[in-house]
């Protein structure tokens, strides 16, 4: 019986699992029905039909992440990076070879003012690659390795037809998780990113960021994003993790891959963080130099309206942000700062332009 059978199987032992009456229960029951996936993924055939799994030293069978066409990325950003203060100097995740010819997905904080990157698959052989894009609406980056790789692509899946508790499993650089999909719900961060609808998965893994999501018929389903403490809602207190939907890279990849960005016009970016407070927004901080630093915003301003039409929350400021025209646009925010409430004109950007370019010599 190969792991895609037991797959099956373990959908219908563990189909009541997000309805048990208490959170703990419901944790308890997550995880006790991941385990039954593990078990059958371990028991089972690799997700690529016709490849033979490795073996162990004794002989037992062994899954590497190159069967499930996961990579390592190793980067180094820029000296000058303005991202190296959140994101670090050297950063480290997964990425995802989507075509025989090494093109990478991946999630595109990782290689945001990247210097250099490395691709390793499981021989431990280090591959340079180049960055291509990364479409900040989507979240997605894309690479392309420099050399050969000896790791066959994946298929792309449909993300709009995930089920309820559907079973899938996490792949990063370190290795495989079983998870079920908890819930499908808008996402917003508090870094000016919206999706109108994400994938969330529980329970949670600890290397997410370019990780696979991938279905019973061994197909993409997403690309890991971010670690929640609220994968089956907002209430639930459930960690798990946030997946970019799959479905979202297929209308722009040929214009990521051919011009480096999708079409159309490019959102207006203020550089603003933001914490939500009862549907107002509280600054916590401000990009260095960048519009909303300008325009006069910091760290405990309150922004409660767009040009003088109140906001409910992130997602609420976001699409009225956007909806103020193209990058450069001027946005007049609504803003309490101290015991007064004041109107503040932010000449907006585009955020590729406030971000360090990678030199070319």
């Amino acid at each position: 019986m190969t792991w895609l059978t037991w797959l099956g199987l373990v959908r219908g032992a563990c189909r009541g699992f997000g309805t048990a009456g208490r959170r703990g229960a419901a944790s308890r029951m997550v995880t006790a029905c991941a385990g039954m996936v593990a078990a059958a993924v371990l028991a089972g055939q690799p997700a690529v039909a016709g490849e033979a799994p490795a073996q162990g030293e004794g002989g037992e069978r062994k899954l590497t992440v190159d069967v499930f066409s996961v990579v390592k990325l190793r980067v180094k950003a820029l000296s000058d990076a303005r991202s190296r203060r959140t994101l670090g100097a050297e950063r480290e995740g997964s990425g995802i070879v989507i075509d025989s010819n090494g093109l990478i997905l991946t999630i595109g904080y990782l290689i945001q003012e990247a210097a250099t990157v490395e691709l390793l698959a499981s021989d431990g052989r280090p591959v340079p690659a180049s960055v291509i894009a990364y479409d900040y609406a989507t979240g997605f980056g894309l690479l392309r390795a420099l050399k050969p790789l000896s790791v066959r692509p994946i298929a792309l899946g449909e993300s709009s037809r995930i089920a309820d508790k559907q079973p899938v499993l996490i792949v990063g650089f370190d290795g495989v998780a079983p998870a079920f999909v908890v819930s499908r719900r808008q996402f917003a961060g508090y870094w000016e990113y919206l999706l109108d609808e994400a994938i969330f998965t529980a329970p949670a893994t600890i290397n997410w960021s370019g990780a696979a999501l991938i279905d019973s018929e061994g197909k993409l389903l997403g690309v890991g994003s971010l670690i929640v403490t609220d994968a089956m809602g907002p209430r639930s207190q459930i960690p798990g993790n946030m997946f970019v939907p799959i479905d979202l890279i297929k209308p722009i990849l040929g214009d990521l891959i051919a011009t480096g960005k999708s079409t159309g016009h490019m959102r207006p970016w203020i550089g603003v963080l933001t914490q939500n407070v009862q549907g107002k927004l509280m600054v916590t901080r401000v990009s260095p130099d960048g519009p909303a630093e300008q325009a006069g915003l910091a760290a405990g301003d309150i922004i409660v309206g767009v040009g003088g039409k109140p906001i409910d929350g992130q997602a609420d400021f976001y699409r009225k942000l956007w909806a103020s025209g193209e990058a450069g646009a001027e946005v007049v925010l609504d803003v309490v700062q101290g015991a007064q409430l004041r109107q503040v004109a932010v000449r907006s950007t585009n955020r590729d332009h406030y971000l360090r370019p990678r030199p070319i010599y």
